[in-house]
């Protein structure tokens, strides 16, 4: 049910205006030749966000996501090699990686290369990278230093303040389209506070029916 459910444009994105504003204005001049570095707590957007700048940028066929964990020298070897090639369709490549902070020494030098023109960014290429890790201080493993790669990415800083109530809306708007909806507004305000605005979670627990009545 959640990715059935999972936003795809920016006016579906739920209680995360302020992020989606400015990437609005982004988008007016292109996402491509740009890396995004979105951070926020667990069920609150990063993935829907990232899916939908490298909707702009690239076809699905041409578009990448794995863990940080998969990003092994040699695939980041091949991600480079294809960024100098045009994608098929909109000729964008893009490329998602989740739970960034699990990045390692080896990976972080490679993409700091990466990242720079002279290493292979190229106009039609984007890169978005995503955590639940906040700030620089222990971002990585190994006391790394992440400023150098954080500085060839555009931050986009999701919002953990005023997430229950419009999430509760959503969720119950899922619900009835669903017909598992037997509760009032309150009953899934609490419903967010108990999953800690986790929406994927939250969907989870009505597609159980738990908001039957």
């Amino acid at each position: 049910m959640t990715e059935k459910y999972r936003p795809s444009c920016w006016s579906e994105v739920v209680a995360q205006p302020k992020a989606v504003a400015m990437l609005q204005r982004l988008s007016e001049r292109g996402f491509g030749g740009r890396a995004f570095w979105i951070t926020g707590q667990s069920g609150t957007g990063k993935t829907t966000i990232a899916r939908l700048i490298a909707a702009e940028v690239a076809d699905p066929h041409c578009t990448i996501e794995i863990d940080a964990s998969e990003l092994t020298t040699e695939r980041a070897r091949e991600f480079s090699y294809s960024m100098r090639l045009y994608g098929l369709g909109k000729g964008g490549r893009a490329f998602i990686v989740n739970e960034a902070h699990g990045l390692r020494a080896q990976q972080i030098r490679q993409l700091e290369v990466i990242l720079e023109p002279a290493g292979g960014m190229r106009e039609h290429v984007v890169w978005i990278f995503t955590t639940t890790t906040e700030g620089e201080k222990n971002l990585f493993e190994g006391n790394e230093n992440p400023s150098p790669l954080l500085s060839r990415c555009i931050e986009v800083r999701l919002s953990r303040q005023g997430l229950a109530k419009p999430m509760a809306e959503a969720v119950q708007a899922i619900a009835r389209a669903e017909g598992l909806d037997g509760q009032d507004i309150a009953r899934y305000v609490r419903l967010m506070a108990d999953n800690a605005n986790n929406m994927r979670r939250a969907l989870q627990r009505v597609e159980s029916g738990e908001m039957l009545g």
